[in-house]
């Protein structure tokens, strides 16, 4: 089947599929003990889990280890508001995109990502991989939507917050335990999942480690990773201490676009779907994070935390790129120390709670771009970002039904960068060497929230919020188009939003609906074209989102959600347009279903992505087939089982092998010249994993 290029929607059938598969397994479900924990929406009242006023999902560790897909990312893609891209064949979600709410190709500058509460968002495009997170290691994961999570986290989160929780030990005298498992699956892939963890006394740890190796599905597209984390922790009464390591060592190999070009009278993407432009490109990332730090209630109800950490990321690139550096070394490293109070004494004789601290972080970036491994840098480019923060959120009871939550964050930015350029290295069409930049500014962020319980069945919550992202790195240093002076000089991005809705909770039943509308000044944006990141004319971004979750028997759990996000132009040439490379209209839905208690457990999901425009595609324009990237129904299935210790799974994800394809690139210059640049993503994917657990 060729590779689908119009502009049609696929419509209900597979959501009418699975609602069909839901009614005749119901009955036989109801037979069986109860194995599945019910999952509310909502969260606790004034514990983690959310931001009070905000849409906020929990994503359980049971909801984890069940999930048909393979990488954390397709798992992310199931929830209300996330779309992905992807680049690099999609083995294990290497280099894929989060995109909460709207924002396309930048979706993961604007997303930003915690683990254990702690940023770690990095200041170069490439982010953060969540790749390199094994998912044995995750106790839950807790999302929260929109500007809010600014005021806790600090810059970039526009579009939300996803807070990954990791494994620990509890303290006390219990015997090693873990699990052990490994899966082999198509596309040569082989990976092996391990944890365990300890306690004596005050003392506890746990540890967990993941590797895997794939040839992936396109040419020159293998993947090989490692990753670990071990945590450490004194436990006594009153006061705590902990020391967290996590490692990772990535090589993936970059088999580039696939190319349609009516001019040229090519067409790649149906002829030779999983080849290569690129047979010599690679990626390489080696990275390490450490945070250690102390708790201590200094009296009942007051906590203080203080902690600090280092993270260091090394990366190595080649690309072929005919005007510019084909080589790129880089090392990005962040030390932070994050002291916070957090009080949950009543204030006024009210239910309270506040959550205040102050934010120091430090970036130092390197990077040497030769035009060949080995060669002496053409530019050699040093910078670096310096963030000071202090802030406040405080929540409190003001009826027992009614809770509001305010509060507020003002942050000093610091940035310098410089840029060395040397005019004796070989080199071909090399920029000039840019300007020297040294900035400061100050930005504030506020959120102010609402929930409101009508009754034990229906609850009311709204927001507003204001957020803020400074330009990273990359995108200072490419802000210029070729052959242009580097100056480095963006304008931080700010926004604001408000958002409003309802959570209905009926017995088995949980479900939440709600409406936001984002306004932004100053997006920052790379135009494809020209190959210049740039500040955008004001932006858009409004929509409304709804989940629900069915326990429909003891054993059988249905849950579904859809999303209707607009992303638009809202001033400038091209006000009214959709942003490109976002859908207006994504769904999912799936049931987890115990069919003979916990030996035979089946799970099944369905993901739908409406059309989108291709990036670079600004004007909107064209009633030609190549101006939309197409929708997708992809489904996902999983059986598992255990018997005693031992475990066993098998999982096929994109069942039914639909070509598609999540990210591609208009690079026309109509109307003399036209191409499309698409980067097909794997058809279907099967993996067998087999494991124990060992303990008590």
């Amino acid at each position: 089947m060729a590779y689908e290029l119009g502009c049609g929607e696929l419509r209900s059938a597979g959501a009418l599929a699975l609602a069909g598969l839901v009614w005749l397994t119901a009955g036989q479900a109801a037979a069986q003990p109860q194995q599945l924990p019910e999952i509310p929406v909502t969260v606790s009242r004034f514990g983690t889990g959310g931001i009070t006023g905000a849409s906020n999902t929990v994503i359980t560790r049971e909801d984890l280890l069940r999930a048909p897909q393979n990488s954390l990312a397709d798992i992310l893609s199931r929830e209300a508001g996330i779309q992905t891209s992807s680049f690099y064949g999609g083995v294990n979600g290497v280099g894929t995109t989060i995109d909460m709410r709207g924002f396309g190709v930048t979706g993961s500058n604007n997303t930003l990502i915690l683990i254990n509460g702690r940023r770690v968002n990095d200041w170069d495009l490439p982010n953060f991989d969540l790749s390199t997170i094994g998912r044995d290691s995750i106790e839950r994961i807790e999302i929260s939507r929109g500007n809010s999570g600014a005021v806790l986290y600090g810059d970039g989160a526009i579009g939300g917050v996803i807070n990954i929780i990791t494994r620990t030990a509890a303290p006390g005298d219990r015997p090693p335990s873990g699990r052990i498992e490994a899966g082999f699956g198509a596309l040569q892939s082989k990976e092996v999942n391990a944890s365990a963890d300890a306690s004596s006394g005050p003392f506890s740890i746990a540890a967990s480690g993941t590797g895997l190796e794939s040839q992936g599905w396109r040419r020159n597209n293998a993947l090989h990773q490692k990753s670990g984390v071990i945590d450490m922790r004194y436990t006594v009464d009153n006061a705590a201490a902990f020391v967290n390591l996590a490692g990772d060592n990535q090589s993936v190999r970059l088999p580039g676009e696939r190319i349609i070009s009516p001019t040229l009278g090519i067409d790649e993407l149906n002829t030779d779907p999983k080849g290569t432009s690129k047979p010599l490109d690679y990626a390489r990332k080696q990275g390490f994070a450490g945070a250690a730090g102390v708790t201590r209630m200094l009296a009942p109800g007051v906590e203080v935390v203080v902690d600090g950490g280092i993270r260091n990321k090394a990366q190595q690139g080649a690309f072929f790129a005919p005007f510019a550096e084909a080589y790129v070394d880089t090392t990005l490293t962040v030390k932070s120390i994050t002291p916070r109070v957090i009080v949950t004494q009543p204030l006024f004789g009210l239910p309270s709670k506040g959550i205040g601290g102050i934010d120091v972080y430090r970036t130092d970036y390197q990077s040497d771009r030769p035009l060949f491994y080995g060669l002496p840098p053409i530019h050699s480019y040093t910078a670096g970002l310096t963030t000071t923060a202090a802030y406040w959120q405080q929540t409190v009871g003001i009826l027992p039904t009614t809770d509001v939550s305010v509060g507020g964050r003002i942050q000093r930015n610091e940035t310098f960068a410089r840029d060395v350029y040397n005019p004796n290295a070989p080199q071909n069409f090399a920029n000039p060497q840019g300007l020297p930049l040294d900035t400061s500014e100050t930005q504030r962020a506020y959120h102010l929230g609402f929930e409101h319980r009508v009754n034990s069945t229906v609850a009311l919550f709204g927001r507003m919020a204001q957020a803020f992202r400074v330009p990273n790195i990359d995108e200072r240093v490419g802000m210029a188009p070729v052959f242009t002076v580097t100056n480095f000089a963006l304008r931080t991005q700010r926004s604001r939003d408000m958002e409003g809705g309802v959570r209905l909770q009926q017995g088995p039943f949980n479900a939440q609906v709600s409406v936001y509308d984002m306004w932004l000044v100053d997006e920052l944006h790379l135009n494809p074209v020209t190959g210049a990141n740039v500040n955008l004319d004001p932006t858009r971004r409004y929509g409304t989102e709804a989940i629900a979750t069915w326990l429909v028997a003891p054993d059988l759990r249905v849950k579904a959600n859809w999303a209707y996000t607009r992303s638009v132009f809202s001033e400038g040439q091209f006000a009214g347009n959709d942003v490109p490379v976002v859908s207006r209209y994504t769904a999912s839905a799936g049931l987890a279903w115990n069919i003979w208690q916990r030996y035979l457990m089946l799970d099944l999901n369905m993901r739908h992505v409406g059309r989108r425009f291709l990036d670079g595609n600004e004007n909107n324009t064209g009633a030609s087939v190549f101006y939309m990237i197409p929708a997708h129904t992809l489904w996902d299935l999983g059986v598992r089982g255990e018997i005693e210790k031992l475990f066993w799974s098998f999982t096929v994800q994109n069942l039914f092998d639909v070509k598609y394809y999540d990210y591609a690139l208009d690079t026309s210059f109509p109307p003399f010249f036209f191409q499309y640049n698409f980067y097909p993503q794997p058809g279907r994917l099967w993996m067998a994993r087999v494991g124990t657990t060992f303990g008590p």
